[in-house]
């Protein structure tokens, strides 16, 4: 049997500056009732860098597990607002941690994340590495036009991060679903030096039916019902779409994570952001069953099912 690998450890950032609705009222045509009605978002937080955010990140989920930060064999850094083109933001991170190991960058947009927990799971069930720090992580702030009212009031900054160890059994992660559509790329991108641009209804569209699509696969894939997840963690893209691809897979909103409200859309950082704090809050337990689901440019999508903790 292969090793398995379970979350030992988790943790989450936010910049300190919270930017509410109301801030945008002055120079744009919309109003705090406006985007609250459209997208459950009330609040965003921004400012920091991805390396930075990154490694608070990462040190509290390292210290949550109570590990040496060199024990660590693998960083894979999910982002898409990379602190330089060149190197990649995650070795900056392995150098403040001091963690061991490689350490590599992916891009995969808002489903990022998904992405590098399955690069790292890998990893460990190959036998490659005993342990792996996956970080998920945008300054979206930084790429979004201060003057575009259907993209500006969406986004935030953060971070958030989950530590996997080999297990003693393998049947932590029970089910995965990937997948790409290159042919809708231009419905939301970010050309080198511009803003983001987005076909706003198309996207809206599409990410319901591809996330619950994704869910469905990574469900049957682990012989899991709907009923049986404890806990539900959707990108945090839009209340509107949470409450959708929630309502569609057969999850509860009381099983469901969501934080939009406060964070806006933080890309590849969402999904371990809503995740830790939904398990400092002791939403979920050892043992229990969690679903990810998360869409972004490319168009990406991906779930995973998985028990919490060893």
């Amino acid at each position: 049997m292969c090793p398995g690998a379970a979350v030992t450890g988790w943790g989450g950032a936010l910049p300190p500056t919270a930017v509410p609705n109301a801030v945008f009222e002055a120079d744009l045509d919309t109003t705090d009732e406006w985007i609250v009605s459209r997208t459950g978002i009330r609040s965003r937080h921004v400012g920091s860098t991805v390396g930075a955010l990154s490694t608070a990140a990462g040190r509290a989920a390292l210290e949550r597990a109570g590990v040496d930060p060199g024990s660590v064999d693998l960083l894979v850094l999910a982002t898409t607002t990379p602190d330089q083109v060149m190197p990649s933001t995650a070795a900056t991170v392995h150098h403040e941690l001091g963690l061991g190991g490689g350490a590599f960058d992916v891009n995969a947009a808002c489903s990022g994340f998904i992405y590098a927990l399955l690069a790292a799971y890998g990893a460990i069930a190959s036998g490659v590495v005993d342990r792996a720090l996956v970080v998920g992580a945008d300054i979206m702030s930084s790429i979004v036009d201060p003057a575009d009212r259907s993209t500006v009031v969406l986004f935030g900054d953060g971070a958030g991060a989950l530590l996997l160890d080999r297990a003693a059994v393998d049947g932590q992660f029970l089910g995965w679903d990937l997948g790409t559509d290159g042919s809708a790329h231009e419905l939301l991108q970010v050309d080198h030096g511009g803003k983001i641009t987005m076909d706003g209804k198309e996207v809206y569209r599409r990410a319901i039916r591809a996330t619950v699509a994704s869910a469905f696969a990574a469900l049957e894939q682990s012989k899991l019902r709907a009923d049986e997840i404890a806990l539900f963690v959707p990108h945090q893209a839009n209340l509107r779409i949470i409450e959708a691809v929630a309502e569609r897979i057969g999850i509860p909103v009381d099983r469901t994570a969501v934080m939009v409200d406060r964070t806006g859309n933080t890309s590849a950082a969402s999904i371990p952001l809503a995740l830790a704090e939904a398990a400092d809050a002791g939403r979920i337990a050892p043992g229990d069953a969690v679903l990810v689901s998360g869409f972004g440019a490319g168009m990406t999508w991906g779930s995973t099912v998985f028990r919490w903790g060893i």
